[in-house]
């Protein structure tokens, strides 16, 4: 008996594993593409409640499986869903969906729809496009030429960023033309806050402390765009309607990393790079007769003739362009990742730092990151979750752009020669530069202009389930966070600086804080009466706030070796505060029919307190219809896998700007009594906010077994009472007066190509090529045409004028008085991203970009060329038979049109070039990927400055004005990760 037992019992404790597993019911599968590779960051749904994500060898563990229904999703596949029980293999062969017709939409603030059934034309991108190509510097930086229907531009290269975003055209003329930012449901601020420069360039008339030629980073720049997964673009009002006031220059969506159950996975990655200038102009090659020519006065001729003859004897003729802007930047980028978590909860964790030196020497930028994302399921109908992100970010942006006092780097470079000697003694005295306001060696070396960001940013959300039954769901969902930076801007110029000898030492201080919120509170319905239909009702309300709060401090006489404004001899400081709320309700209903017809109707009503009447609600609809023809059994499968035509209508609304309704009061002082006088800008009490309406219509269509997908989109876009300042006479008190001034129209053509030509075991070859154009008309101005921004009609300027296009380009046109000289508007655009795969591990990406047409006004030559140093300066091409600056120094007066340039390039965004190792067995090691990368490394174009992407007064209405900016950059990277 006792030994019959203890046989039962060695039983029990053999077989107990055994049995765990049978009641675990744990199910390893491995999920691969058709030709055998593994895919990593599979999404797999079990039973609509738990989810987890392959590793990087595309395997996953799935525990207590039992009869669950299996669905696995991805990027760029179709999606494919399993029962548990009837799994007869391990391996999941997904299939590429070249067209992305599952992926999923966002199509309202708390609901979304299959691309295959959505009614806009919505622009992704990928966490693998966006930075695995050939990672750029910002965020901003890494959208460019990636958007379809977006004019994208940099406002210099001065490290940390600068972008101006336009989607599908000209949305505002004084109010807001750049698109909302929406971080995992917090609307981010983009504000670009002025340092203060012109306090000492006087860059814009006045000399008021701001300006918009300041040239700052935009605050998207600071978030990291390794933490990102997903981009959505909602580029018009029929697809953004539902954001209401902040959306009327288009939605882009932004989805961090989030967790994922299973073992914890690590990702350490390093990049290591070079920055160099894209391109220099050259300089002007110096002759005694030539340096003589400087000057019309016999005796100072004479003396600089005999300069250039010492310094050509001694050996001191320089490249000054080179010697500045030939700085090789060294880039160092460091990221860690954690990815795990439970049942219940998940966690995403990542660690990141940047710091990339500049090409001019003391300049560069830096950026530390701290991401932590958890969601937790608190029960079967609760679940949770909470992003965090902090950042800090340091920008040394050095002095650069138009001024009036020769301060810049750029200008007075313009204006020296080569035989000039601008280089420290031995004991690092710098001499004073005779042919320039300023020694622009000096500058570099003695300035400071610094960008500092400390920035939270928090989100959470929360999905609760109401009820639950057989055929309807009623879930509450609410999202919302907290957005707030400090922002600290910091310029040092110290008193043996040249061209500070008024001044005596200037330094500039400024603090900006900025807190912005938002919340959404919604329900949503989904209630499913048969197979066939299906119906979603979502309603709910929203708000948003802003707080900004501005203090700029200008002290001038500082004391030798002190920043302190204290110390200093004169003190002046402005404060801008502005503030807003912003509330909106909503409703919205979606009808699916078959799955092949979608019916969505909704309305948002809106109200701003920067509206004249902040109470009032304004109306703003919007509907959309998709029809598929193919699912819905109109259009047999054979050529056609998949064919949609779609359609979609809606209303969005522009705030006035801050202020606009106000007539504000001046700071006067009469016989040493402080008082107020009424500002000479005139608001008014009955500015309404800017509408914009949008039809958009389309087909899109997939052949050869979802391996070549179309997209053709047409759009039509009106903003009616747009804002602008009207000039006043003298004798109304006033010089101008804000009003809403008329109605401009955008209409344009959006195409993309999707295909895979090659699709084999060895090779495979994904390809996307976009085309679009846009064309823009002012219908309607009530007020007279006059010059908005750059430098008037002598050296051009753009203009709002009724029947013309609202990018239109002005100026002296000889004989013909003013005439339209050029459009910044691109005739059209198109771009291809290519990743070739050979044998699933070594990997080429490229992204070409091309614009064609849309002109610059150029004035960086003109500057050069009245300083006597530009490259092509003795040249002779003209008919006139004079050197070719010369005459076009003689045209100015005349006409405008030889500084209107054709801005066209061709650009090698980005090409990379990776390798992955992942057959580690038996070995903590999950794979090691190695890369080299090249970042705006060509550009073809016949464009005379350093970059036809510039825009001297930052991201507003004027953009594509050239007065010698912080010049282009390109990079090459070595990359290596690892995944545990």
């Amino acid at each position: 008996m006792k030994k019959r037992l203890l046989i039962h019992v060695m039983l029990c404790v053999l077989c107990f594993p055994l049995l765990l597993s049978a009641q675990d019911n744990a199910v390893s599968l491995k999920v691969q593409e058709t030709n055998g590779q593994p895919i990593a960051g599979v999404t797999i749904s079990i039973d609509k409640k738990r989810t987890m994500v392959t590793d990087a060898q595309g395997a996953v563990t799935i525990p207590n499986a039992n009869s669950s229904i299996i669905v696995f999703s991805a990027t760029g596949f179709k999606s494919k869903t399993i029962k548990a029980d009837t799994l007869t293999q391990s391996t999941i062969i997904l299939e590429q969906d070249v067209a992305n017709l599952d992926e999923v939409i966002v199509t309202g603030l708390s609901t979304n729809v299959k691309r295959r059934n959505l009614a806009n034309a919505v622009a992704t991108i990928s966490s693998r496009e966006l930075s695995s190509t050939a990672p750029a510097q910002t965020l901003d930086g890494a959208l460019e030429g990636k958007i379809p229907g977006a004019y994208i531009n940099a406002n210099s290269g001065a490290p940390g960023g600068g972008i101006t975003v336009k989607l599908r055209g000209v949305t505002s003329v004084y109010g807001n033309t750049q698109p909302l930012y929406v971080v995992d449901g917090v609307f981010i601020d983009n504000s670009a806050t002025s340092a203060g420069l012109n306090a000492v360039t006087s860059a814009a008339s006045g000399g008021a402390a701001t300006s918009t030629q300041d040239n700052p980073s935009n605050r998207i720049a600071d978030i990291n765009p390794q933490d990102i997964q997903n981009i959505e673009i909602l580029k018009g009002a029929s697809a953004a309607a539902i954001y209401g006031s902040k959306a009327a220059a288009g939605v882009i969506i932004i989805t961090t990393k989030k967790g994922r159950q299973g073992k914890t996975a690590i990702n350490v990655s390093q990049d290591l790079g070079l920055i160099t200038v894209r391109k220099l102009l050259g300089v002007r090659e110096f002759t005694a007769d030539r340096a003589a020519s400087l000057s019309s006065d016999p005796a100072t001729s004479e003396a600089l003739k005999k300069q250039f003859t010492d310094a050509q004897a001694a050996g001191h003729i320089y490249d000054y362009e080179k010697e500045m802007y030939g700085n090789t930047g060294f880039a160092r980028n460091t990221e860690l990742s954690l990815t795990g978590g439970g049942e219940q909860t998940s966690f995403f964790f990542s660690a990141s730092q940047k710091d990339e030196g500049g090409i001019v020497k003391n300049t560069g930028y830096r950026n530390t990151g701290l991401r932590l994302n958890i969601d937790h399921r608190i029960s079967d109908n609760i679940k949770i979750g909470i992003t965090t992100n902090y950042i800090n970010s340091s920008a040394d942006r050095g002095l650069f752009g138009n001024d009036n006092v020769g301060a810049t780097i750029g200008v007075a470079l313009s204006s020296t020669p080569s035989f000039a000697e601008l280089h420290p003694d031995a004991n690092g005295n710098y001499p004073a530069n005779n042919f320039a306001a300023s020694n622009p060696l000096q500058t570099i070396a003695l300035m400071k202009n610094n960008e500092s960001v400390n920035r939270f940013i928090t989100g959470l959300n929360l999905e609760a389930t109401l009820q639950n039954s057989g055929k309807s769901t009623t879930k509450f969902i609410a999202r919302g966070g907290v957005d707030f930076y400090n922002l600290q801007t910091s310029a040092l110029f110290p008193g043996t600086l040249q061209w500070q000898a008024v001044n005596k030492g200037t330094s500039i201080q400024g603090f900006t804080k900025n807190l912005s919120t938002n919340y959404i509170a919604s329900l949503v319905n989904t209630f499913t009466p048969s197979d066939n239909v299906s119906l979603t009702t979502s309603a709910g309300f929203t708000q948003e706030t802003g707080d900004y709060n501005n203090l700029l401090n200008v002290a001038t006489q500082v004391i030798a070796g002190q920043s302190n404004v204290s110390q200093a001899g004169a003190l002046n400081a402005t404060q801008l505060r502005t503030k807003y709320l912003n509330s909106g309700v909503f409703i919205q209903e979606e009808a699916s029919i078959i799955d092949a017809v979608t019916l969505t109707a909704g309305v948002r009503f809106d109200r701003s307190s920067n509206n004249g009447d902040a109470a009032k609600f304004y109306t703003y609809p919007k509907a959309g219809l998709s029809w598929n023809l193919t699912r819905s059994g109109i259009v047999d499968e054979g050529f056609f896998n998949n064919i949609k035509l779609r359609a979609a209508y809606g209303q969005a609304n522009n705030v006035p700007a801050y202020g606009s309704k106000f007539t504000g009061m001046a700071i006067s002082n009469i016989a040493g009594n402080p008082g107020v006088i009424v500002n000479i800008q005139q608001g008014d009490a009955n500015i309404k906010p800017e509408r914009q309406k949008e039809l958009e219509a389309g087909i899109d269509f997939s052949v050869l077994n979802n391996r070549l997908s179309f997209e053709l989109t047409y759009y039509n876009k009106s903003i009616s009472d747009f804002l602008m300042l009207q000039s006043l006479p003298s004798s109304s008190g006033f010089s101008s007066k804000w009003l809403n001034a008329g109605d401009l129209r955008n209409h344009g053509v959006e195409l993309g190509l999707n295909a895979i030509p090659v699709q084999s075991k060895s090779v495979t070859w994904n390809t996307s090529v976009n085309f679009w154009l846009n064309r823009s008309k002012v219908i309607r101005l009530i007020i007279p045409p006059i010059p908005q921004g750059s430098f008037g009609y002598v050296l051009g300027s753009f203009q709002v004028e009724q029947g013309k296009s609202a990018t239109q380009i002005v100026g002296l046109d000889g004989d013909n008085g003013v005439g339209v000289l050029g459009d910044a508007e691109p005739t059209f655009q198109m771009n291809t991203y290519n990743e070739v795969t050979f044998f699933g591990r070594l990997s080429l990406r490229f992204l070409l970009h091309w614009k064609n047409g849309g002109d610059n006004i150029n004035l960086t030559s003109l500057q050069s060329d009245f300083g006597g140093t530009s490259a092509d300066y003795d040249k002779v091409t003209n008919k006139m038979g004079v050197p070719d600056a010369v005459y076009r120094i003689m045209q100015i007066g005349t006409t405008a049109r030889i500084f209107v340039e054709d801005a066209s390039y061709l650009r090698l965004r980005e090409a990379g070039l990776y390798y992955t190792f992942n057959e580690f067995h038996n070995s903590f090691i999950k794979s090691i990927n190695v890369g080299v990368s090249f970042n705006n490394y060509l550009t073809f174009t016949k464009y005379r400055s350093y970059d036809p992407e510039v825009s001297n007064f930052g991201t507003g209405f004027s953009t594509g004005v050239d007065v010698l900016p912080y010049p282009a950059s390109k990079r090459a990277a070595f990359h290596i990760s690892f995944s545990f």
